[in-house]
């Protein structure tokens, strides 16, 4: 997989997809990540890539013109199925999006910022609108970052053990179960009996109980989707 991300402070990504997980991925080869400064590709001899909003609101608004540039110049390198705009507006990511784009080859994201992106942009270049949260970051650095890792995770061959990504939580609508390591007893607080008992039967029906009801207290939301999948 092969994911450019267009941002104006491509310093403030660099560090969270040179480390652990995403770190590996690219040193075997299983992604590749390539960050894009917006400002290369400005025709403005200040390289700024923003201008004031015709409709005189607050804040300024990112430009069509750099941003078409960028884009069109990576297209005519390779096809992308997808180009992404991180912006608070857009479909709420989860584990089933996340799914979804790891099975595609080439991905561009576009970091929001400022009061937003001039819309012609969305109009004619982006395919899929993210959010992470209802909540506004300063930019969607934070957000391409978030959606590479939880991406590229699920990528054959990126974890040890590629069944631990299939037992996360959100996977089926449901919540993890809780998990627990040695010692057995600590401090009075002992590991539940069956999970030594040893049968992986009893063991697995316990772990899907306990990620039932922890999602139906903790997530009712996601209670509600879980059921209606059981229909």
């Amino acid at each position: 997989m092969r994911i450019d991300i267009i941002t104006v402070l491509p310093e403030m990504i660099e560090s969270p997809l040179d480390h652990s997980i995403i770190k590996r991925a690219r040193e075997k080869g299983l992604a590749e990540i390539y960050l894009h400064n917006l400002r290369d590709f400005s025709d403005d001899k200040h390289r700024r890539v923003d201008d004031y909003s015709f409709s005189k609101g607050a804040g300024m608004v990112m430009a069509i013109q750099p941003i078409e540039k960028a884009i069109e110049t990576l297209k005519k390198e390779r096809h992308y199925d997808e180009i992404i705009f991180t912006t608070p507006d857009g479909k709420l990511f989860d584990q089933q999006e996340a799914n979804m784009l790891s099975l595609k080859e080439n991905i561009i994201i576009l970091c929001g910022h400022y009061k937003g992106v001039d819309q012609r942009v969305r109009d004619l270049f982006i395919t899929k609108e993210i959010s992470i949260g209802d909540y506004v970051l300063t930019g969607g650095e934070l957000a391409a970052a978030v959606i590479t890792d939880s991406v590229v995770r699920l990528l054959p061959g990126v974890l040890s053990d590629e069944t631990s990504a299939l037992t996360d939580s959100f996977q089926d609508n449901l919540l993890s179960p809780p998990v627990y390591t040695r010692p057995a007893e600590y401090k009075g607080m002992k590991v539940p009996e069956i999970l030594l008992s040893g049968n992986d039967k009893l063991v697995d029906d316990w772990k899907q109980q306990q990620a039932i009801e922890r999602t139906k207290t903790l997530r009712p939301d996601l209670y509600k989707k879980f059921m209606g999948e059981q229909d």
